[in-house]
């Protein structure tokens, strides 16, 4: 199993990010892992919804099956990986002053016995935290540039 949290201040606030972040569809627009997102319930939002994402990690290719768990508006979205890579993920939104945000992403990750089980997990923790570093730098610009 591995662990791995990243963070990024927002310059806006939870309610502007929320509109954004809130659109799962829209989340290959700013993570560069993830390929294409794929709906497999009726929903698009809330808890119980569920969609396949198509991630890239370098030469790593799978199907990432996931459903929310947690859905706070302006506060939290939580989901289940039940794909390949089996874990749970959440987005936190923490007010910062008036027109801030800090954004914290935090995976628990289990990785099968063929992807290296808990070698391949603390091999690949260094590479996902620099890969989800840089999704939330995206996230981030996209509000810099409104």
């Amino acid at each position: 199993m591995v662990v791995i949290r990243v963070d990024v201040e927002i310059a806006a606030s939870p309610a502007v990010v929320w509109a954004d972040v809130a659109r799962i569809d829209s989340h290959v627009e700013w993570m560069v892992d993830a390929a294409a997102i794929t709906f497999t319930s009726a929903t698009t939002e809330g808890i119980g919804t569920t969609f396949d994402c198509a991630t890239k990690v370098g030469p790593v290719r799978l199907t990432d099956r996931m459903e929310i768990t947690e859905w706070v508006a302006e506060q939290v979205i939580g989901v289940r990986h039940e794909g390949l890579v089996r874990g749970e993920g959440r987005f936190t939104l923490t007010p910062v002053g008036a027109d801030h945000t800090l954004f914290t992403w935090t995976e628990t990750l289990t990785f099968p016995w063929w992807m290296g089980g808990r070698i391949g997990a603390a091999v690949s923790r260094p590479i996902l935290r620099a890969v989800w570093r840089r999704n939330l730098r995206e996230l981030a610009a996209r509000f810099a540039r409104r």
